[in-house]
Parts: structure tokens; sequence; C-alpha cells
């Protein structure tokens, strides 16, 4: 895995990737809103994987996509959204997505791009897409000062792969 100065990590490996989730998730607080983001198959319930684990969350997770949100208990809970299916945002605020996004637990978006409009102010983009040869490329963009200063000096990268 190496770290560019434009701020985004290239993983060789799923391993590498449940690692860089792990390390993010021993950041994370209640009310934390994470946006995830790319083509299909470059990694989103991977890095939802890694989240869970790093936050000590035990149960099997699997993509959302046909019933949009799955609730993992757990001291923080984790509330994992997968919107691809979804054609209008507005969906969203049926089932009471902002009770989860201002809620007491961690709100974790697949497909996330798709609805940037209700999303927090202060919140973790993480942006995938392919790379050369089987590898990922992913962004992390931090959006509110609460992102920016746990992000602010840490090297995601070391001690990942």
């Amino acid at each position: 895995m190496d770290i560019h100065k434009k701020n985004f990590i290239i993983t060789t490996s799923e391993q590498e990737t449940l690692n860089l989730a792990e390390k993010i998730a021993k950041l994370i607080k209640p009310g934390d809103v994470i946006s995830i983001s790319g083509e299909l198959g470059t990694g989103k319930t991977c890095f939802v994987k890694g989240l869970a684990k790093g936050m000590g969350i035990t149960q099997i997770i699997t993509s959302p996509s046909f019933i949009i949100l799955k609730i993992y208990h757990n001291k923080i809970p984790l509330y994992h959204f997968d919107v691809y299916r979804l054609d209008k945002s507005y969906q969203l605020e049926d089932i009471g997505f902002n009770q989860f996004q201002y809620g007491d637990g961690v709100t974790v978006i697949e497909w996330g791009d798709k609805i940037g409009e209700l999303l927090s102010f202060d919140h973790l983009q993480v942006i995938f897409s392919y790379y050369e040869n089987k590898k990922r490329k992913i962004k992390i963009v931090p959006n509110g000062k609460s992102w920016e200063k746990r992000l602010k000096g840490i090297n995601l990268a070391e001690g990942i792969y």
C-alpha cells in the first residue's frame, strides 16, 4: 500500500482495504457519517466490513442492497445503508434517514454520492476506484472540521500492509 501526496491510498489486496478501514474505525465516534462511493466491485462493502471489525462488531457484514439498511448493534451501533437502488433521495427521508444520521451510532452509506444533498456537512467521504493490475485507489476526503482535525497528521497507510 502506498500513500501519495494527493491524499489517496493504493491498496493491493482485500486485506489491505480491511486494514485501512479498521484504522479509520479507531477514529470514529457516535454521530459520525461516512459516505462511500465508487464503481461496482471496487471494495465498498469490504471497507464496511473493516470498519465493523474495528468497532468490535462480530456479526457478518453484507451489503444491504435490497433492503437499504442493516443495523449492527454494538457499544456504538453501525447503521449500514446501501442506496444504489434508490431512485430519489426523498425515499431515504421516508425511512427516517436523518434519525440515523444524527443519532447515536455511526452511519455508513454505500453509494453516498447519490444522496450528497442529504449528508451531514461534517462527514468522511471515501471514494474507491480501480487502479492498475487489480489494485484499488482510495481517496479519503474529510468534510467538516471534526474529520479534518481527526485526520490531521495521521498517516493512514502506515501499518496497514
